[in-house]
């Protein structure tokens, strides 16, 4: 199993330096930056009917190169997320925080089915806490945990804004000071900062515009290790975007999440903002 996870690793990291060696060869860029910034206060002064002040902020910027060649396409996204909340006289607490990179290099061969190999990095910000209890306490950081995956097989091309793809994938997860229940073994002795699975991955992306102003964008990718086969962590990305103005956007996003090794239970975030929205290119 860790040749194998090795092998893997090892043939992403050729074929992407490749890629990079031959960066040279005539192709276009399509280059897409978009950022934005939503903002919500609500304030109090001798109210009747009760109620506290409360700020809330959150930021995004998303990016897409894709750079096409007669042979090959080269697709490279980013998504980075982050926003926080006061309430009252409590102190700032984080709201949303994601950090998301993705490359996929896919061989042209064929006008529907082609093979890929892909890189993917997932992780966050800064540090998490529990607020749960009265006394709230730090459960996870920058990289820790922190999610790699590897992965090469055959995408389908099912229309304009509908793809899919299905490989073997590795997947490693990595911490520093929070093991459990990221990356520990909680049948061995030892406490373990490093996990590395080798299964099946399958990534789904969806771009549908509902109406001229309203983008509906869905990604599901569902990973099932060998040893594990019949347990499918399932991390769900669906966000709806209103354009009310050509810099005022509504956006309403909901994802869910199940990772065994975390949680014996899905995990469900939700958020609907009104901001401001710019594309820088």
């Amino acid at each position: 199993m860790k040749t194998l996870t090795q092998t893997i690793v090892a043939l992403t990291i050729m074929m992407f330096g490749l890629v990079l060696a031959q960066d040279t060869v005539p192709g276009v860029w399509n280059k897409s930056i978009q950022g934005g910034l939503n903002l919500t206060q609500t304030g109090f002064d001798n109210w009747a009917a009760g109620g506290e002040n409360a700020f809330a902020w959150q930021t995004n910027l998303n990016y897409k190169f894709v750079k096409a060649q007669e042979k090959t396409s080269w697709s490279n996204t980013g998504k980075f997320l982050y926003g926080a909340t006061k309430t009252g006289d409590a102190d700032v607490r984080k709201s949303a925080d994601e950090i998301k990179l993705e490359s996929v290099l896919t061989l042209k061969h064929w006008a529907k089915i082609n093979p890929f190999i892909a890189v993917t990095g997932e992780t966050q910000f800064t540090a998490g806490y529990d607020y749960s209890t009265d006394s709230s306490f730090q459960i996870s950081d920058f990289m820790d945990p922190g999610y790699f995956r590897e992965s090469m097989g055959a995408e389908y091309v099912i229309n304009e804004g509908l793809a899919t793809r299905l490989g073997l994938s590795a997947k490693q997860t990595v911490t520093s000071d929070y093991p459990v229940p990221y990356a520990d073994d909680v049948e061995t002795s030892e406490i373990e900062t490093f996990r590395s699975e080798i299964g099946a991955e399958s990534v789904t992306d969806l771009r549908y515009e509902l109406a001229e102003n309203t983008l509906y964008v869905s990604k599901l990718e569902l990973f099932s290790a060998f040893t594990t086969f019949n347990k499918i962590d399932v991390n769900w990305d669906n966000t709806l975007t209103v354009k009310i103005s050509e810099y005022l956007n509504m956006n309403m996003n909901f994802k869910l999440v199940y990772d065994r090794n975390v949680s014996a239970k899905r995990q469900i975030k939700e958020s609907m903002a009104l901001g401001i929205n710019y594309t820088f290119i």
